[in-house]
């Protein structure tokens, strides 16, 4: 379910998966060979209306800290260029502006919904779903908690939990969101076929649907396309996606995913050149340049940037991005034993497809089939249609038998 997609929705932070050989494990900075060489473009960004209404609201926050309306306000905006700008330093000032109720066990609705998204993005979905179900039980009308609630539960694998949390939303949005927001889990769970094609029908009947809409929607056809084999739509709807003009950090994402698939590295690189703050898009670029020959200049500070950045994170004690640490860690260091110990501790918080395919790709790498069996049954439990899973079990198969 694409994270944060849906209109004024704020979805879930969440969402991704890289090759090289003899790196040593060791996070020392990378020196450019001279101080002409390209180490990382910036996105361009010319005055935005968002970030001067934050300071803003930052301005107001600093007088009335503890006015709900004006932190909730604060925190709103911040977890929106959080998603748009893929920097999760913004999470971290909006658990900041809510710091007079976060440890509070009743707070505003507004809050408790927001501090639950934070929590969500995190990976605290316990404690998220906590939050989510005080909200309902205070606002049951409250679309945005339903929606959050059904992307949690789908992320942690409650496929069932998942479409009871979106039956409200039927009443309570637009025919389009409740739709995707059915579809995104319906697909995951054997009714692949059918979820699309109803998507798609709901898409092509709907033209005066806001963009925001439209590109959640498109991104899910995509996935669902990508999962069946079928590249060919899958782009289609990515590049349809694209066209809208959003920035969207998760398309972006799943776009690189189906180019590296089908090797088309180069495109990659100039997708993601200019994305190399989000962990995720920083690790399919390295994975595009890691099969160009030669890698470009800037291959091995990328490299370096990320394996800094996960032990930065084991210093601090944050492990949100173990999937992306796991296929690092198999993919371009090349250590299967550990990047498997990274998919098994990821296994254990969530499972969506992307968990499925680094856990069986890991233990495939790392020759143990027994690692690869809460896969295996997860794909068999929920009919999981997805032919890169499926090649990876079979795979995993052939090498069990005699």
């Amino acid at each position: 379910m694409n994270p944060f997609a849906a209109s004024k929705f704020l979805l879930r932070g969440l969402a991704m998966w890289a090759v090289l050989g003899g790196l040593a494990a060791s996070a020392s900075p990378f020196l450019p060979a001279d101080d002409s060489q390209v180490l990382e473009r910036l996105r361009a960004k010319p005055f935005d209306p968002a970030t001067h209404e934050l300071h803003e609201l930052r301005a107001r926050l600093a007088v009335a800290p503890t006015n709900p309306v004006v932190a909730c306000q604060f925190a709103r905006q911040c977890i929106e260029l959080s998603r748009s700008e893929a920097n999760p330093r913004y999470l971290g000032r909006a658990q900041g502006a809510l710091a007079p109720w976060w440890d509070a066990p009743m707070p505003p609705v507004e809050v408790l919904l927001l501090r639950a998204t934070i929590k969500q993005s995190q990976h605290d979905f316990t404690n998220a779903l906590t939050d989510l179900a005080a909200v309902l039980k205070r606002d049951p009308a409250n679309a945005q908690a339903w929606l959050t609630k059904a992307t949690v539960l789908t992320v942690i694998g409650d496929y069932a939990g998942a479409r009871l949390a979106c039956r409200p939303l039927g009443q309570l949005t637009t025919g389009l969101v409740a739709l995707t927001a059915t579809v995104s889990v319906t697909a995951l769970d054997g009714q692949a076929a059918t979820s699309a094609d109803l998507l798609n029908r709901a898409l092509q009947g709907d033209p005066q649907a806001g963009a925001a809409d439209r590109l959640w929607a498109l991104t899910v056809l995509g996935e669902i396309a990508t999962r069946r084999g079928q590249p060919a739509a899958a782009e289609h709807y990515f590049k349809s996606a694209l066209a809208l003009g959003l920035h969207d950090p998760y398309l972006l994402g799943a776009y690189a995913d189906l180019l590296l698939d089908r090797g088309r590295n180069a495109e990659v690189v100039a997708l993601l050149g200019n994305e190399s703050t989000a962990d995720a898009l920083l690790l399919r670029l390295t994975l595009a340049e890691a099969a160009l020959v030669p890698p470009p200049a800037s291959y091995p500070a990328h490299v370096a940037s990320l394996q800094a950045r996960f032990e930065a994170g084991h210093l601090r004690g944050d492990f949100v991005h173990q999937r992306e640490e796991a296929r690092f860690t198999l993919e371009l260091l090349h250590e299967p034993a550990a990047a498997l110990r990274l998919a098994q501790a990821n296994w254990q918080v969530q499972r969506e497809p992307a968990d499925v395919q680094v856990l069986l790709a890991a233990a495939g790498a790392a020759d143990d089939a027994a690692a690869a069996q809460p896969a295996l049954a997860f794909m068999h439990q929920h009919h999981l249609e997805d032919v890169q899973l499926e090649r990876l079990a079979s795979q995993i198969t052939l090498a069990r038998e005699p």
